[in-house]
């Protein structure tokens, strides 16, 4: 007679769980260096620390987060191998901030009932992520919570760490009165704000397999665009350059509370708006929410995934080695010590007492086209 499982009984198919690990487990060992011991399914991720053996003082930097109400929309579109990508954006290339390396990251996936494929495809793009920034997949879960969440939900999260040597690392500290602010170009909304996306669609009767014909492509295609990795080129930027200053990933919050985080206290900078056009992605959803662009610069990027902070004589390197590894990069501002115009600037941000920021100007009517505009470098 065959034995009645409890645990299947309540919801939770552990067979299934079993499956989805060896679906994931090549894509998986493909971020594996010499350095990952003893493979795939141990209770904990092992990774060989003798490297930074190398390092004079090696800082270990660390950073967790996930991919927020995105996943709703791969899950209405039953599409699941970007997720993973975003994943790594929004983990990773927090990391490469300080001017760390990533080594290792572990991911979390909790879902109402496991899907084997579907775990595999979420997997199979965090492997994508780690493979094209350098890192190690070590190890993660998978959990069933049957009864909590719907049996086609999940949601994701994850964490890293990396390294940094004590006298190379970024920040408001090395930042000085004078520094040029380069914009690095977005791939799109990454995964930040889509509550307020899900909210505009929703009420304006949008489905996301609908054709959008501002994107020539379905709405959840458009909005599925994967964050855009950073760390791979601003980690090459960084060995060819002693001129890059500090780093910003642009997530929530937007362009000025963000930079605003990396700045000394009592520096300023005015972002021109000017010198970029948001994305057509952008300006579609405002424009059905019926809101100015401005409106949502606490919420979305609009164009701009992440802000590099150098010495004036490093701009035009660091704009050119940033375009030959495909991300258009200009010139927003200047940082200033002098006294600070009138007017309302974003003080700091998430606790750092640090510099001010605004953003000036109307921005440019390209046509929807990000980069540089109005000959800005």
């Amino acid at each position: 007679m065959a034995s009645h499982n409890p645990y299947t009984a309540a919801g939770v198919d552990t067979a299934a769980g079993d499956l989805a690990v060896e679906l994931m487990k090549s894509a998986v060992r493909g971020t594996h260096g010499p350095e990952v011991q003893g493979g795939v399914g141990g209770f904990a991720g092992l990774f060989d620390a003798s490297a930074l053996r190398g390092y004079t003082r090696p800082l270990l930097a660390t950073s967790t987060d996930g991919v927020g109400t995105k996943v709703a929309i791969a899950q209405a579109l039953d599409k699941h191998d970007t997720i993973g990508l975003d994943l790594v954006g929004m983990v990773i290339d927090d990391i490469v901030v300080v001017g760390a390396k990533p080594l290792f990251m572990t991911d979390y996936i909790a879902c109402g009932k496991v899907h084997p494929e579907r775990i595999a495809a979420i997997v199979s793009g965090i492997a994508a992520g780690c493979s094209a920034t350098g890192t190690a997949l070590v190890g993660g879960e998978t959990a069933e919570h049957p009864g909590l969440l719907g049996p086609a939900d999940y949601d994701v999260a994850g964490a890293a760490t990396g390294v940094v040597e004590a006298d190379r690392i970024l920040g408001a500290e090395r930042v000085q009165s004078g520094d040029v602010v380069l914009a690095l170009a977005s791939s799109g909304l990454h995964s930040n704000g889509y509550s307020l996306v899900r909210h505009i669609v929703a009420r304006n009767g949008i489905g996301y397999g609908d054709h959008a014909a501002d994107f020539g492509t379905t709405w959840g295609e458009a909005l599925l665009e994967p964050t855009r990795l950073y760390t791979s080129p601003l980690l090459r930027l960084l060995d060819r350059t002693s001129g890059v200053h500090a780093l910003s990933h642009v997530t929530g919050g937007g362009i000025a509370a963000n930079l605003a985080r990396v700045l000394p206290r009592g520096t300023w900078v005015d972002v021109d708006r000017s010198t970029w056009s948001p994305p057509p992605v952008f300006r579609v959803l405002a424009d059905l929410g019926e809101l100015p662009l401005a409106d949502t610069e606490g919420t979305w990027n609009l164009g701009v995934g992440f802000l590099a902070v150098v010495a004036p004589e490093t701009a035009d390197a660091a704009t050119a080695a940033l375009a030959a590894d495909g991300i258009a990069t200009w010139q927003v501002g200047v940082v200033s010590d002098d006294s600070r115009p009138d007017g309302e600037y974003e003080q700091g941000a998430k606790g750092v007492d640090g510099g001010a920021v605004r953003l000036v100007g109307a921005y440019a009517d390209g046509a929807g086209a990000s980069g540089p505009q109005n000959g800005a470098k």
